[in-house]
């Protein structure tokens, strides 16, 4: 806003208003009412203009009548104005002139906007008296999430360290891969039952569940799928035992979530182990673990980009059905390029057969731990693993997957 020059006043031999010192006033006027004449001003202009500069210099003019001086050329004096809202009620009065004859000054404009390098000012009850504020920074604009909140550097950074430790403990010493599976096993036994005390109050014996799940699949990779699933009963009376030790409320809830886990993580895990019992089990394990990635993966990119139709959105609302078309899709041609070259004896046919179904038991593995999770109100089972949360949100599409690959495989080019 420009400066507002300070109002200089009349001159002070300007006719209508007070005459000059030592001049008769003119005939016709009249002195202001109030305001009687001083029979004592002295006719020296000089001597008159003493005591005034006395009085200003004191701190204020000398008499009430007095105007002030106008500042000298190139002087100006500056008024800050409060900023009105457009919203806000006229003042009484506003626009009116204090009395006949005075001039009308309209209003600035409001503006919201201030002109760049301008200060903020805090408003105050004193007109003329805002105390500038300094400039708040700019709010810096939140970093973008990952598609499903996932931290994507972090997720292939994981995904490719696991593939390192899958790859080097099949093909170093095919042993140390029954390890990994064990490990597996146990962390997801325990992250299941965690979940479950803490979301529901259910408390399955973890002990048992452990133990027994590291017996069933070095039953599966030693003696066969008859020694794992007497392992499974047996894990399920142990379950039942040691349940017992604790006072019988809740007993039958505990020992169903109990002998579910021993089912879910251990005895379907137990299939990969007999996977690998084969001679050319690395290479079977191989053809497990990329067709149900490829099936993720298509499922994720065609859904992504020509996804419409939702295929179950009351258990995983960003699944779709072209989703789902594209992740047999691509698992199909994975099994059949996979069935041809790596697999002895396999053919091509039989690696679409094998992808198609793996596709399908992935999908079904992952929607069946959705409902899991959204009947527990969480969102992951766990944080082991940066981007992917815990291990049995990674082994939710492997888990239901292992028996088919192995029922398939042993069909096609025997056990």
């Amino acid at each position: 806003m420009p400066p507002v020059p300070a109002d200089p006043g009349p001159h002070p031999g300007a006719p209508g208003l007070y005459p000059a010192p030592g001049q008769p006033s003119a005939p016709g006027r009249h002195a202001a009412p109030g305001r009687p004449s001083d029979p004592g001003r002295s006719a020296d202009p000089a001597a008159d203009r003493a005591p005034r500069e006395a009085g200003r210099r004191s701190g204020g003019p000398l008499f009430r009548d007095e105007r002030p001086e106008p500042a000298p050329p190139g002087a100006s004096e500056t008024v800050v104005l409060r900023a009105i809202p457009d919203d806000a009620p006229s003042a009484p009065g506003h626009g009116v002139p204090p009395h006949p004859g005075a001039p009308v000054h309209p209003a600035p404009p409001q503006s919201h906007h201030r002109a760049a390098g301008q200060p903020a000012f805090v408003p105050s009850s004193h007109p003329g008296q805002e105390t500038p504020v300094a400039a708040q920074p700019a709010p810096q604009p939140e970093p973008r999430k990952q598609r499903g909140g996932r931290n994507l550097q972090a997720a292939i950074g994981v995904g490719v360290g696991l593939g390192v430790v899958i790859v080097a403990s099949l093909f170093v010493v095919k042993a140390l891969f029954l390890f990994v599976v064990m490990a597996a096993v146990a962390v997801g036994s325990w992250e299941l039952t965690s979940r479950l005390a803490e979301r529901k109050q259910i408390k399955a014996p973890l002990v048992p569940l452990v133990v027994g799940g590291v017996a069933m699949v070095a039953c599966g990779y030693w003696a066969g799928v008859q020694w794992a699933a007497a392992s499974l009963a047996l894990t399920g009376l142990a379950v039942m035992v040691w349940r017992m030790a604790q006072p019988p409320e809740n007993y039958l809830r505990d020992i169903t979530a109990g002998v579910f886990t021993a089912f879910y993580v251990p005895f379907l895990a137990t299939f990969v182990a007999m996977m690998l019992a084969a001679d050319d089990g690395p290479q079977r394990i191989v053809l497990f673990l990329i067709v149900t990635i490829c099936s993720d993966t298509g499922a994720y990119a065609v859904g992504y980009k020509f996804g419409r139709t939702k295929l179950a959105p009351t258990i995983s609302p960003g699944k779709t059905r072209e989703g789902l078309a594209g992740g047999i899709g691509l698992s199909m041609l994975a099994g059949a390029l996979l069935m041809q070259l790596i697999i002895d004896g396999g053919s091509w046919w039989q690696g679409l057969i094998l992808g198609g179904c793996a596709a399908v038991t992935a999908t079904l593995g992952d929607l069946g731990e959705s409902m899991i999770k959204r009947d527990l109100g969480i969102k992951d089972m766990g944080t082991l693993l940066p981007g992917h949360g815990g291990i049995m949100d990674r082994l939710d599409s492997l888990l239901p997957t292992a028996p088919v690959v192995w029922l398939l495989l042993a069909a096609f080019v025997g056990s």
